[in-house]
């Protein structure tokens, strides 16, 4: 079963949108804002979109040297504090002082992330990317829950993929200890734990306030490609022999400000405020995809579907106590 109908709602934006265009005439004026991964990328640019608006922005970055040069760079006048999203230990020490640092936080967007790197373990065996892009930010959003609930209608902002039409979540083989690893099956399971975690989030929490969304940014060039070989980049049709974007990839990827734009939208807009849970991209509740949808666009069933959201939740609780 769903978690919702995913039935666009005609938001007047779309693929093209900034994230200054989709924060324009919003006021953050007094709002805390928190944005894992917010000195590079689409991260940048959401950090400095809700600056613009007004919010105190907190960017939680691995090398806070770096991130702070970064955002000074930029212009963005946020403050840093060190996260390592795998490593547990540094995901509650940041949590903390942020915590100590405010009583409320209006935003958070959890917008770190790997992408298709080489198999590596962390913590208690876990796999890289779904301790990542999923573990670690379902830690620190939990660690950071009473200063949601303080700020009285707070949303958090699960960063998804497109990717997850590759694979759901495996829960007899999440770690791949059983199952040869394959990279991009991982980095697509850990962008549908995103989207499930923003269903089951919402459930629990929106009666209290806390409204969740997942977002597919869409298709940017970003140091998230780290990760991959001119060849195989070739291969995916994303550049050209030349490392120019290809004629596909001009058609469909965006700048970083408008990668950004549909965080800021899902994270401000006054048009989601009776809703939560859903997955979104362009600016707009996406779509259910089916066989005829494009691979760029859409939601897989499985990536919002509420039983498999509550499954999960429970089975990374058991993981995190044991971890």
């Amino acid at each position: 079963m769903a978690a919702a109908l995913q039935t666009p709602l005609g938001s007047g934006f779309g693929r093209m949108t900034s994230a200054a265009q989709a924060i324009s005439g919003i006021d953050l004026s007094g709002k805390i804002a928190v944005v894992t991964g917010g000195a590079s990328g689409i991260g940048l640019e959401t950090a400095r979109a809700l600056q613009s608006a007004g919010a105190e922005v907190i960017v939680p970055a691995r090398d806070v040297s770096k991130a702070t040069g970064a955002l000074k760079a930029a212009g963005i006048a946020a403050s840093v504090v060190s996260l390592d999203l795998a490593d547990l230990a540094s995901v509650y020490e940041c949590a903390a002082e942020i915590n100590d640092a405010h009583d409320k936080i209006d935003i958070l967007i959890n917008n770190a992330g790997i992408m298709a790197c080489p198999e590596q373990r962390v913590g208690p065996g876990w796999e890289m990317q779904f301790a990542t892009n999923y573990i670690g930010h379902f830690v620190l959003t939990k660690e950071l829950m009473p200063y949601l609930l303080n700020a009285g209608g707070a949303r958090v902002i699960c960063l998804s993929s497109t990717a997850h039409k590759r694979a759901g979540v495996d829960f007899d083989d999440i770690h791949f200890e059983k199952k040869p690893y394959d990279k991009w099956e991982a980095y697509g399971q850990s962008k549908t734990a995103d989207a499930l975690f923003a269903v089951e989030l919402s459930r629990r929490r929106n009666a209290d306030g806390v409204k969740a969304f997942s977002v597919h940014p869409g298709g940017i060039m970003t140091p998230l490609q780290r990760h991959l070989e001119r060849e195989e980049m070739i291969a995916l049709g994303w550049i050209d022999e030349y490392g120019a974007l290809s004629e596909q990839a001009r058609s469909v990827f965006k700048t970083p400000e408008q990668g950004a734009a549909t965080s800021i939208w899902a994270a401000t807009s006054p048009v989601l405020d009776d809703r939560g849970g859903e997955y979104c991209e362009d600016c707009d509740i996406a779509a259910m995809a089916d066989e005829h949808t494009p691979r760029w666009s859409g939601v897989a069933p499985w990536a919002v579907d509420e039983a498999a959201a509550a499954k999960l939740w429970n089975v990374t609780e058991d993981m995190v106590l044991s971890a």
